[in-house]
């Protein structure tokens, strides 16, 4: 047996089982690249901003490197929001968007380095907005190749005029901007990365369902054209019948009325074998389902939990799961399904707030306690230290059919 706490996803959706623990990761990938870029760029204009307050100057010159580098800071998360949400098939670069954020990077730049006569702090804005945008492929390499080359130059032009602190504050601080570019880059590099893979799982996931649903219309095709070639034919023969020979039409009419009902029963079948779904993938999901609602979630699944009796114990995993949510309203939830030496036990528990604790937790159960009933099993409902706890234990197919077959 394994325990396992789950992440939020939607099992009664579209989307397949974990689709939207997928997304919530792609989504925090996304704010930690987001974050990692952000911070260095404000690192850098909270040192250089240090670096003017400790120069004597004029007091126009901290204003300018601190203050316009909080809006150079924040255009460039324009620039990021516009990387996030581009569109690889749209043609070119979406000027309109970013030429402001360029504009002010320039703008920024160009004060900037005046102010405290540093071709280093001049190119580091414009470098660093170039750097996000959404360059096609192989070109966004070459500049930040290029980019870096440039700066360290600089930066070597910088500490020969003595535009540089002496000391390891302006070095680090010169480092840094070198570094910026590459470090940017290879962040917004990784989140490519993620969403290439994002959309190679949603390509198989939509390939899997359209095979899916191809093998569901050959099976659909195959069942009902075998049964309706069959009853047209006894509905032929028995039109040929009719005239000479009454009562063949008549056993003809009724074998095709038997053909009738096998064709009924085999597509009621195959309609249930599509829908059934596997214990284990049901306890999953109700996990999931649970876990979404802000519960945390302990789920204790047999390996074997696949070949438990699905059709008694799905409909009661989710009646139990429907009846956690609505009467529960409590912060945890236990789930186990495992082997007994009766056959099969399925255990929730979950804790219940105190506005709900008087409340009734509604009809549903009695229908699960018919339905276990039916299928020679017992339900149990009972208060287990503090928690609201059903149990349900049923027999085991397997069991039922060596005992068929013993006798």
């Amino acid at each position: 047996m394994h325990s396992s706490s789950a992440a939020a996803a939607d099992p009664f959706g579209d989307a397949p089982p974990g689709a939207r623990q997928l997304a919530r990761g792609i989504t925090a990938t996304w704010w930690y690249t987001f974050s990692a870029v952000v911070f260095l760029e404000l690192f850098l204009v909270l040192v250089w901003g240090l670096q003017v307050f400790a120069t004597p100057g004029p007091p126009a010159a901290l204003l300018v490197v601190a203050g316009g580098g909080i809006v150079w800071w924040t255009s460039t998360m324009v620039l990021l929001a516009a990387y996030r949400h581009r569109v690889d098939a749209e043609p070119g670069i979406a000027w309109r968007r970013i030429l402001v954020p360029l504009l002010i990077a320039v703008g920024y730049g160009i004060s900037a380095g005046a102010v405290t006569d540093s071709w280093l702090l001049a190119l580091m804005p414009i470098v660093q907005s170039l750097a996000l945008m959404n360059w096609p492929r192989g070109i966004r390499l070459r500049i930040v190749v290029l980019a870096t080359v440039l700066l360290i130059c600089l930066a070597v032009i910088d500490g020969a005029r003595g535009a540089v602190q002496s000391g390891a504050p302006g070095w680090v601080a010169t480092i840094y901007v070198i570094m910026l570019p590459a470090m940017s880059v290879s962040s917004l590099w990784w989140w490519d990365v993620l969403v290439t893979l994002d959309r190679a799982r949603a390509s198989q996931s939509r390939l899997a369902a359209t095979q899916e649903r191809l093998r569901v219309a050959t099976d659909v095709h195959d069942l009902q054209g075998h049964h309706l070639q069959v009853i047209a034919l006894q509905l032929e023969l028995a039109e040929r019948l009719m005239a000479r020979d009454p009562d063949g039409a008549l056993e003809q009419l009724r074998a095709a009325r038997i053909s009738v009902d096998e064709a009924r029963q085999g597509t009621r079948d195959l309609a249930t074998r599509f829908r059934s779904v596997p214990l284990g993938d049901e306890v999953a999901n109700a996990r999931d389902l649970l876990s979404a609602a802000g519960l945390e979630v302990e789920a204790d699944i047999a390996p074997d939990a696949d070949q438990a009796p699905a059709a008694a114990l799905g409909p009661v995993i989710r009646e139990t799961t429907t009846n956690v949510l609505r009467h529960g309203a409590g912060g945890h939830a236990r789930l186990a399904l495992r082997r007994v030496p009766e056959g099969w036990r399925y255990d929730v528990a979950n804790d219940v707030s105190a506005a709900r604790a008087g409340e009734p937790v509604g009809s549903g159960l009695d229908g699960v306690r018919r339905r276990i009933a039916e299928a020679g099993g017992t339900l149990e409902i009972r208060d287990e230290d503090g928690d609201f706890v059903v149990s349900v234990t049923v027999p085991s197919s397997d069991g039922g059919d060596r005992e068929r077959m013993a006798s």
